[in-house]
Order: C-alpha cells, then sequence, then structure tokens
C-alpha cells in the first residue's frame, strides 16, 4: 500500500479509534470483513469461509490467506485500501448517528429550534442541528403555512425506528410545545415558583392554561401574562398569531377550578353532581367506592344571561377546552331560567299549600259542623221525651177529674 495511503489509512483509523470512541480492533475486523468481500466479488464462486484477511494496523497493508496460503492478487492493495477507507467513514457516520440519536434521546420532551429543509410528501423534514427530523402530518398544526428556510420551535416528541433506521420526530401541535415556550419566556416557570398545572388545547385556534404558584407573594398568571403582556405575546407570535391563550388560576377546588376554565366568562355559579348509591347495603356502598373516579365527572355551570355567549364560546370551543383543561363534563345552564324555574316552582307550592289549607280548613268545619250536629241530637230526644212525659201526665190529671 502506498505511503501516502498508509497516512490515510492511519489518520481515518486514529479518527475512529479517538475522537469516535471507538475500538481499533473492532474497527480492523469489520475492515477485514470489508476486504474479504471486495475480494468475493472478483472470485464469486469461492466459499468465504475457507478464507481470511490480515489487516496490518501500523501500515494498512491486507493480505489474503486460503488455507495459510497466500492467495492476495496483484494490486489488491489498491482495492483493499479503498475499501478500507469506505469502511472507515462509513463507521464515522453510523457512530456519529448513534452519538447524535443518544444525545437527542435525552432531549425527548423539550423543543429546540429548527428550518424547513425539505418536503417528504406530507411530511417536512427540519434541520434541528446537528441532524434532521420529521414532522408528519398530525403533529403539524391544521391551519399553518410552511415554507422552505422557514424557522420554528418544534417539540422534540420520540425516537422510533423508520425505513433508514432511527429517526426523530418533532411536533408543532402537542401541548408540550406550549409548555416549553411559557419555560422560555416565563422565568418564573423555568425556575419552578410557578407551574404549569394543566395544558388544553386546540392546535392553532386557543389554548387554556391553568397555572399556579407555589412561593408566597408571587402572581401565577402577572407571571405568565407579564407587564403589558409581554410574555404571553411573545408566545402567540411563535404561533404567527392564530392561537389564543388564555392563562387561568388552578383552584385544588374543582368548583372554582372549572368557574376559572369558563373565562372570559365572570359570575359562574358551579354545582358538582354527586354519586347516589341505589342500595344502601355495605357490600353496594364498598362497591361504588371502589369504582368511584371510573366514571364521567359531571358539572353544571350556571351563567348570568350576558357572559352565556363567552362561557360557551364559538361552535363551544370554550366549555370544551374548559373540559379538557378540568377533566369534567360542563353543561352550561342560563342562571335567569333556573331562576324563574325556581320562582314558578315556589309559586306552584305557595298555592298547593293555600289549597291545601283551604281544603283543610274546609274539612275541620264539616268534622265542627258533625260533632254539633251529634251533640244536639241527644238534647233534641231529651227534649222529645219530656214533652212526652209532660202530655201522658196531662193526660192522666184529665182523667182524675172526670
Amino acid at each position: 500500500m502506498p505511503a501516502v495511503q498508509r497516512s490515510e489509512f492511519l489518520l481515518a483509523l486514529n479518527q475512529v479509534a479517538n475522537e469516535r470512541g471507538v475500538d481499533v480492533e473492532i474497527v480492523l475486523e469489520t475492515v477485514k470483513n470489508a476486504i474479504l468481500a471486495a475480494y468475493k466479488k472478483d472470485h464469486p464462486d469461492i466459499e468465504l469461509e475457507e478464507y481470511s484477511t490480515t489487516l496490518d494496523k501500523n501500515t494498512g497493508e491486507a493480505r489474503i490467506s486460503h488455507k495459510n496460503k497466500d492467495v492476495t492478487p496483484p494490486g489488491f492493495g489498491r482495492i483493499a485500501a479503498q475499501t478500507a477507507r469506505q469502511v472507515i467513514l462509513q463507521k464515522i457516520r453510523e457512530k456519529e448517528k448513534e452519538a447524535i440519536i443518544a444525545d437527542y434521546k435525552l432531549r425527548i420532551g423539550t423543543i429546540v429550534n429548527g428550518m424547513i429543509l425539505r418536503f417528504a410528501g406530507p411530511n417536512i423534514i427540519v434541520d434541528v442541528g446537528k441532524t434532521e427530523a420529521m414532522m408528519p402530518i398530525p403533529e403539524q398544526i391544521p391551519n399553518e403555512k410552511y415554507h422552505l428556510n422557514q424557522r420554528l420551535t418544534v417539540y422534540i416528541l420520540e425516537i422510533r425506528n423508520g425505513i433508514k433506521g432511527e429517526e426523530i420526530v418533532v411536533s408543532r401541535s402537542n401541548n408540550g410545545l406550549l409548555e416549553g415556550l411559557f419555560k422560555r419566556e416565563v422565568p418564573e416557570v423555568s425556575k419552578g415558583s410557578v407551574v404549569i398545572k394543566d395544558i388544553a388545547r386546540e392546535a392553532g385556534a386557543r389554548s387554556k392554561v391553568a397555572v399556579y404558584s407555589n412561593q408566597q407573594g408571587i402572581d401565577p398568571v402577572g407571571s405568565c401574562v407579564g407587564q403589558r403582556g409581554v410574555r404571553v405575546q411573545a408566545i402567540i407570535a411563535e404561533f404567527g398569531g392564530l392561537e389564543k391563550i388564555d392563562i387561568i388560576q388552578w383552584h385544588e377546588n374543582p368548583k372554582d377550578y372549572i368557574a376559572q376554565a369558563l373565562s372570559p366568562a365572570k359570575n359562574v355559579r358551579v354545582e358538582i353532581d354527586k354519586p347516589s348509591f341505589a342500595s344502601t347495603s355495605a357490600k353496594a356502598t364498598a362497591d361504588k367506592k371502589a369504582t368511584e373516579g371510573q366514571g364521567e365527572k359531571i358539572a353544571h355551570a350556571y351563567v348570568p344571561t350576558e357572559e352565556l355567549s363567552l362561557a360557551i364560546g364559538r361552535e363551544g370551543q370554550n366549555v370544551r377546552l374548559a373540559s379538557k383543561l378540568t377533566g369534567y363534563r360542563i353543561e352550561i345552564e342560563e342562571e335567569a331560567k333556573i331562576t324563574e324555574a325556581a320562582e314558578k316552582s315556589t309559586e306552584t307550592k305557595k298555592t298547593e299549600l293555600s289549597v291545601s289549607d283551604k281544603l283543610s280548613d274546609s274539612a275541620i268545619a264539616k268534622k265542627k259542623v258533625k260533632a254539633e250536629g251529634k251533640k244536639a241530637e241527644p238534647k233534641q230526644k231529651k227534649e222529645k221525651s219530656q214533652i212526652q212525659n209532660s202530655k201522658s201526665e196531662t193526660n192522666s190529671n184529665d182523667q182524675n177529674l172526670k
């Protein structure tokens, strides 16, 4: 092998061994296998298992042997050198890719700046620095326009096996992108003094973010909004101004949380459906408690008439996001109608009570008359008896006079 080629071989070998952390013996074994494969191309009828190769790691010289006999063809040194160079370069690329993939595996769940390189059918190939990543259709924002060389922020979603091996998948529609942007723009969130509790998102349209502070004296909503809205506006700008973001205060009490989630609607009164037990037996109660929390949670939100459209939102978007955020199925009801129904119910009850009172008075009066009638009857009988006795005495006296 010429000296120049040998120098190139040693340089490449050292590059793999030292810079990429590849064991020299592994590289040499790979090169030897590649040299044998190159020899077989010129001798397709041989049994490769019967042949071996030796490779001097100092000089790069390769020799082919068959049953301990040197069968190296003339000029094979040049072929061996080219093969060795290709194998080493391929090994370098493989190790580089492995190192990059390993690095990005540690970065899953974070955001990174990227640039659109090309379109692969419906998928978008994004340059994320050291390598390329793919953004499939489900991870794209539906109404967002993309073009070549466009710079954008993406969320590293996962590493998955593709046609060409492992590939990085990034997203623009995942909730993690929104959370990552808040961490980037709001120091209180990145430091942990303000915590993002829940996110409900319809990418490219509207999002709701529930936050709370675990440090006294910090306003979580104000921290995320920023002075004159500068922080939240920076996040909205990342989506081209297409996506509105509602930041609300998280509450442990579900009634307060749901009322906040329905903002911008105000003066919302919330009632939570309580589970009812069909049987009072100990077994039924135990079974109910065992399955409690597995069913659908329902809340009734009573909203003033003037706030009704805000609570529901366009095409039900506001209440839909509030349901996603809180985990409750929220049923919106107009407060005025509920009040009116309650008043009618009260009036009906009053009327029923009034009629009932009148009927009661009438029944009492009848009972009184009947009772008085019963008292009068013996008296009349007594008077009648006295009259009859008086008449009898009168007749007797008249007979005596005669």
